[in-house]
């Protein structure tokens, strides 16, 4: 009885009118947003925005651990909730409530051009190279991502130099593995989240970084569908917003390649 209530409380709250569009953003995790507008989620929020005749209202926390319940379910009593979209949420999610999907991305591969690693332009050639050279790799790489279990799937774990995905300190971004480790040299190869590789590996300057976008194989998935989410049981704006994805996806994939975004098909293949 409590859930049916919860459900139609969230039914009653989608009918009311929106006087704007209010995502819930991180406000400081490029590629996908920040607090300055200058991530692709943004520019999104405000082609939305737009197209509903709606300014935009941002409300802003950092995408660690409960990041859902503060942000799209947080409200105070006898107050709106302060939210009521997150724009990147995978396609399977059950946190929240998933729009149909909006891309499709991969981890990649990347690694610096002309400094051994030239072969590599499949995932498999990672292990086709020389066995003295695969003793000394160091391969960066997120904790717990689909990279470590790739690694020891090959017996590669133990070149593996684990990062924090999810830091505490509000200095520290996902994209520090490329523009900072892999380019000062401290590792050879990173294995990162597509968004992530392409934005970043174009914000270095000083050397030309390869990407290599990685197909998923048995046991070890890396591709996913990424989809909006809004709360459980607002069934007309999860409408509203799916309908806003299928109506401007023309102009949403421009944005995704604007910021590099490695896009891929239902099967993993790269889309040129």
């Amino acid at each position: 009885m409590f859930v049916v209530a919860l459900v139609m409380a969230g039914s009653v709250h989608a009918q009311q009118p929106r006087n704007a569009f209010r995502p819930c953003i991180d406000p400081s995790n490029l590629p996908f947003a920040n607090s300055r507008g200058e991530g692709f989620e943004n520019r999104i929020a405000d082609l939305f925005a737009q197209k509903l005749g709606l300014p935009v209202k941002n409300y802003s926390f950092p995408q660690r651990m409960n990041f859902i319940r503060n942000t799209l379910r947080y409200r105070l009593p006898d107050e709106d909730y302060a939210c009521d979209v997150v724009m990147s949420v995978p396609a399977e999610y059950d946190q929240a409530w998933p729009t149909a999907p909006y891309y499709r991305s991969t981890y990649a591969l990347v690694y610096p051009k002309g400094k051994g690693l030239d072969t590599v332009k499949h995932g498999g050639d990672l292990f086709a190279l020389p066995p003295e050279r695969l003793k000394t790799l160091v391969i960066g790489l997120h904790d717990r991502s689909p990279a470590g279990t790739w690694l020891v799937k090959h017996g590669l774990e133990g070149r593996a130099k684990p990062y924090p995905m999810m830091s505490p300190d509000p200095d520290q971004y996902p994209g520090s593995i490329v523009d900072q480790e892999l380019a000062q040299g401290r590792i050879d190869v990173a294995i990162v989240w597509g968004p992530i590789a392409g934005y970043y590996a174009k914000r270095v300057r000083d050397m030309e970084l390869v990407i290599v976008p990685l197909q998923s194989e048995p046991g070890v998935k890396f591709d996913y569908a990424i989809a909006m989410g809004v709360r459980q049981g607002e069934r007309e704006w999860r409408a509203t917003v799916d309908k806003l994805i299928a109506d401007n996806r023309d102009a949403i994939k421009a944005i995704l390649r604007e910021y590099a975004v490695p896009l891929v098909d239902e099967r993993g293949e790269l889309i040129q």
